[in-house]
């Protein structure tokens, strides 16, 4: 790996091991030279293990769609140079570049957390201009980092920049292209160009100035940006950390598209968040709505009572479609009650 990289990348990884050795094994043939950093959100199942056996060749890439395989096989050559660091450690180590860290949180800190441990290590680094948020269930286009840095270069006074992300299982179908438009009343959004053909042409420009948020599985942010704006907002467990990030800016920093960076990504691996009606998990309903109503109370308090309106229609539908679990677990997000097993 050579020294000295300027694109840094944070994968947060949540009993999801075999995610991310797809995931770096990807990255590791990108022939841009990146400094990569795996925060380990306390899963105690064996993953730090799991990653260590694969950096020194014991562990093979397990791929779980034939088209996508050709990203990840055969394997890269071993051993893979490995850094581990726990909480403790971290304050005081100077950045590896020539080593990919693994850092071990010590416990399950949700996605901001994990993934502001990962830009702080990152930015110790005089090198790193930019840093990645990938999700670990993603793997990369070989040209993707270098389109990446590219547009973030040619960006004057970037803060936030996105990239073409289709779906993992179906990768001639875009999830989102860059981010997402996001509607306060309903605190919903869609991404943009979702579900469309990978082929079908778009306007770049036009995308980017249609972005209200950036889409956090493929994320990256400036140096600039991160010391002006501040890291993600940690209260936030799960869900609305990019949102957040976006309102925060409020447009001082420009928000960029890099459409010849190609992601594709499994969506909603660690807990279940498939957007496919009915097929959300327990866990990913409730975080949505303490989530949204989270953000609804910090950025636009008036639109609150609408909120708890739109929450309460929402259990009731839940009871109509015999879900009394879920309407019980919404109930407890809408009056702020924790979640009793979490993910």
């Amino acid at each position: 790996m050579a020294l000295d990289p300027r694109l840094g990348v944070v994968l947060v990884n949540w009993r999801r091991a075999d995610d991310t050795i797809e995931c770096l094994e990807s990255l590791l043939r990108c022939p841009l030279p990146l400094h990569i950093v795996v925060i380990d959100n306390g899963s105690g199942d064996g993953s730090v293990e799991r990653i260590a056996a694969w950096a020194a060749g014991d562990v093979p890439p397990v791929v779980t769609s034939a088209a996508m395989a050709r990203f990840s096989t055969p394997p890269v050559t071993k051993p893979v140079n490995l850094r581990r660091l726990d909480a403790t450690a971290v304050a005081g180590a100077t950045p590896d570049p020539a080593a990919i860290t693994i850092i071990e949180a010590g416990g399950n800190l949700g996605f901001a957390a994990g993934n502001n441990i990962g830009v702080a290590y990152l930015l110790r680094a005089a090198a790193v201009d930019y840093v990645w948020l990938l999700n670990n269930d993603s793997v990369v286009d070989p040209d993707a980092p270098a389109a990446l840095l590219a547009r973030l270069d040619a960006t004057h006074d970037v803060g936030m920049c996105g990239t073409v992300v289709r779906y993992y299982h179906r990768p001639d179908t875009v999830q989102a292209l860059n981010g997402h438009r996001f509607s306060l009343w309903t605190g919903t959004s869609r991404g943009i160009g979702s579900g469309t053909p990978a082929k079908r042409p778009f306007d770049p420009a036009r995308i980017a100035r249609e972005t209200d948020f950036v889409l956090g599985a493929s994320l990256a942010v400036s140096r600039r940006f991160v010391e002006v704006i501040g890291p993600m907002t940690e209260t936030y467990f799960l869900y609305f950390e990019e949102v957040d990030w976006a309102y925060r800016n409020a447009g001082r920093f420009a928000i960029a598209f890099a459409h010849g960076a190609i992601v594709f990504h499994k969506e909603g691996g660690s807990i279940g968040s498939n957007v496919a009606r009915g097929q959300r998990s327990v866990t990913s309903d409730y975080y949505l709505v303490r989530s949204r109503l989270g953000f609804i109370r910090r950025r636009a308090p008036l639109l609150l009572p609408w909120h708890w309106l739109l929450t309460l229609l929402v259990i009731c539908r839940r009871l109509v479609r015999l879900q009394p679990k879920k309407a019980l677990v919404l109930t407890r997000a809408l009056l702020g009650l924790r979640l009793k097993s979490q993910r």
